[in-house]
């Protein structure tokens, strides 16, 4: 059997891999499309409560629950900003983006690919959570890219994700690294980042401000605690902690604290 039709399988799921940029694609897809949902679900109550946070948010506002997930959690943010990154840097790597050439130009110019987006990555934690998040995930992130450089720098893989031999019983140093960031690519994506979305999501804080709000309940003006859903006028919509609906607030103030009830796991 000759190498091309040998190889035609792997060659396809390494397609694949790379279009969809590296591994726990799928895992990463489901945590920023479902865990907003569940933030929203603890922290006001299921059911009808949840419902009608949604209806309150209006769709155009759905984002603002990952948002307000993503700036209170910096193990979450982390490690979806590097999985982010590593999957963006795949993608175009499968392109064509990562040059073969072993001149100094190549050389310099894939340093430059492989660096420029984690140090964007670093710098926006940086001015999020501070220095030592900022460091941390930038390098982080430089380096769970290197195994792809590695690969499409020694034409091991081609444009389109295509191995460019067949796997050999000994591999060489550079083999055995993109392997070994492979699977921390998967690690983080099937393990880590669960656990830190779900612990963001179960924390008992709210995604959105709390606000101490002046509400009209036919009798006057009374004191209420709202979380904000949307700025309307001069006024909040919010959802009242006190008395489980969404209601018009004014003269607001921020409160000092997010925290609505304690987190899932001391429950």
């Amino acid at each position: 059997m000759s190498d091309g039709s040998a190889s035609a399988p792997v060659r396809e799921r390494e397609r694949e891999r790379d279009a969809r940029g590296g591994p726990g694609h799928t895992v990463l897809m489901a945590a920023v499309l479902a865990l907003p949902a569940v933030k929203i679900a603890y922290t006001v109550g299921g059911g009808e409560a949840a419902t009608e946070v949604l209806t309150g948010l209006e769709p155009g506002n759905w984002p603002d629950v990952l948002i307000g997930m993503l700036l209170s959690s910096p193990l979450f943010t982390a490690v979806l900003s590097v999985l982010v990154s590593r999957m963006v840097f795949a993608y175009f790597a499968a392109k064509g983006a990562v040059p073969r050439a072993r001149s100094w130009a190549a050389t310099l110019r894939a340093l430059a690919l492989a660096s420029v987006n984690p140090l964007a990555v670093g710098i926006v934690m940086a001015v999020l959570f501070g220095p030592w998040w900022g460091t941390a995930t930038g390098l982080t992130a430089c380096l769970l890219r290197q195994g792809i450089t590695i690969e499409y720098r020694t034409g091991r893989r081609g444009p389109g994700g295509r191995r460019r031999h067949p796997a050999r019983a000994s591999r060489t140093w550079g083999e055995r690294f993109a392997g070994a960031e492979q699977g921390a690519a998967l690690l983080l994506a099937a393990l880590v980042l669960p656990v830190a979305a779900f612990a963001s999501a179960l924390d008992g804080t709210s995604w959105a401000p709390l606000v101490d709000c002046a509400v009209d309940t036919g009798h006057g003006g009374a004191p209420d605690r709202l979380i904000e859903l949307a700025r309307k006028g001069s006024g909040v919509v919010g959802w009242s902690l006190a008395h489980h609906e969404v209601v018009n607030g004014t003269a607001c103030s921020v409160a000092e604290t997010r925290v609505v009830h304690p987190p899932w796991w001391e429950r």
